[in-house]
């Protein structure tokens, strides 16, 4: 039963559509240019500014060039927002988003590049980005506009490292197992631009960061790798990761000793806290994984099912989440859990997969098959459980999936597949599961990144 008005109607549900409706819900409220329209605002030539948590307000008049650049999978239209703004006074642009992600925008061009992979755009990019960042003086203004993705798509390999270097090191990172933060560590100490490097490159203009959030605890250091944010870790630090993680045999030779020299003090330190590059600089968090969760959960409120949010920290391995999952549906269904049916659990974060196979996948559909297979060991006849994770920004992995959607259907399939569906786990290649036996969530660019979403409904 749902009200309308001052009557209870009864509510035929559709939990496969709701979910899905549930998910839009969520990446709607974190649209970036919805959130620079609802945060920013224009009086006369002050620019007033709301972040989470602190508001700024800027007077553009005392400058004689506006420029807006940025970088990340919603920088474009981050930048649409801002230019529409702005108006005639923006001066210039340059933003750098992921393919596919691009807008053809006036005065601000769009450069779109490799991503989670550097490529020679990626390169490019970074060249022009640094340029333009370099050439402004004390009488310019630049905003900022940064979102998760931009450490791929903008990279000024440090002297000695060439893109080739990133992209082995970005490869093995990513299939370690490590955490964002970790990963983004060793990239700040192999780069001239990352780890509050663009900050330093902007001395002496003004230097407004406006960051959608795409990491657990919203911390401006590892968003995009921080390039505009004092660095807390050390070349020390990145050298502790590769061995804790066992790729000091699988790196270029050039990185390592890159980062063995750093260690020793023969090459400078990212700037730290006190450093004169951050002085004349501002950062503010628009947007994040909390604020999409709590829209996630009204919508759910609003379609009739009892919506709770587990968490919006969700880290650790994707199958280890997906298998939390199942079993969270078998108390849900046991009324083991304080929710009343139909029900909806919602959780939001980052959760990553240590790759051991050569298959296709991203950690999205990996915690959902990891789910089916649980779902399928501790409840074979379950028919009410519907379970969907994907990335807010339309992408999973090297995958044109933003996740996987988990039904009745499928499970029902899981007596005659499930060997064939622990393979492909084994072999992190939950695509082509999917592929196969429906369930793929392809959403296209969503041009928003915070994070990823999780529903689980018990009907």
């Amino acid at each position: 039963m749902i009200a309308v008005g001052k009557y209870l109607v009864e509510k035929t549900m559709d939990p496969a559509c709701d979910l899905e409706n549930i998910y839009r819900a969520a990446v709607r409220e974190v649209d970036p240019a919805g959130l620079i329209a609802s945060r920013v605002r224009k009086e006369g030539s002050k620019l007033v500014l709301r972040g989470q948590g602190a508001d700024w307000t800027e007077d553009i008049s005392r400058y004689r060039q506006v420029m807006a650049l940025g970088i990340g999978k919603a920088s474009a239209r981050m930048a649409f927002a801002m230019g529409s703004l702005l108006e005639d006074e923006l001066a210039s642009g340059f933003v750098i988003t992921k393919y596919g992600h691009g807008l053809n925008l006036p005065k601000i061009k769009v450069l779109e590049a490799g991503h989670p992979i550097p490529d020679e755009n990626s390169l490019e990019g970074a060249r022009i980005l640094a340029g333009m960042a370099r050439a402004a003086d004390e009488h310019s203004i630049i905003i900022n506009l940064v979102s998760g993705g931009g450490s791929a798509l903008c990279c000024l390999p440090a002297d000695g490292i060439s893109l080739e270097h990133k992209q082995k090191t970005t490869q093995a990172l990513l299939a370690s197992g490590a955490g964002i933060d970790e990963v983004n560590c060793i990239r700040k100490h192999l780069s001239k631009v990352k780890g509050g490097g663009l900050a330093r490159m902007a001395i002496p203009a003004r230097l407004i960061n406006l960051i959608l959030s795409d990491v657990i605890g919203d911390r401006i250091d590892t968003i995009a790798s921080g390039i505009t944010a004092p660095d807390p870790t050390t070349f020390e630090d990145a050298l502790s990761i590769i061995f804790r993680y066992g790729l000091d045999d699988r790196l270029p030779r050039a990185v390592i000793e890159h980062l063995a020299r750093g260690a020793r003090g023969e090459t400078a330190e990212t700037p730290k806290e006190n450093d004169p590059a951050f002085r004349n600089n501002i950062n503010l968090i628009l947007g994040n994984n909390t604020l999409a969760c709590a829209a996630a959960q009204s919508a759910a409120k609003k379609m009739g099912y009892d919506a709770h949010i587990l968490s919006t920290t969700l880290a650790g391995e994707a199958s280890e989440a997906g298998k939390y999952f199942a079993q969270l549906a078998g108390a849900m269904r046991e009324r083991k859990s304080p929710t009343a049916k139909p029900a909806v659990m919602i959780a939001g974060g980052e959760t990553t997969v240590t790759l051991r196979g050569a298959g296709k996948g991203g950690r999205n559909q990996e915690m959902a098959l990891a789910f089916t297979l649980e779902l399928h060991r501790i409840l074979p006849d379950s028919s009410d459980v519907f379970f969907l994770s994907a990335g807010t920004d339309g992408s999973d992995g090297p995958t044109d999936a933003a996740g996987a959607l988990v039904t009745p259907a499928l499970t029902a399939k899981m007596k005659a597949v499930s060997a064939e569906a622990a393979l492909r786990l084994q072999n992190n290649d939950s695509y082509s599961f999917f592929q196969h036996q429906g369930g793929l969530f392809v959403t296209g660019p969503t041009y928003t990144n915070v994070c990823d979403i999780q529903v689980l409904a018990v009907i």
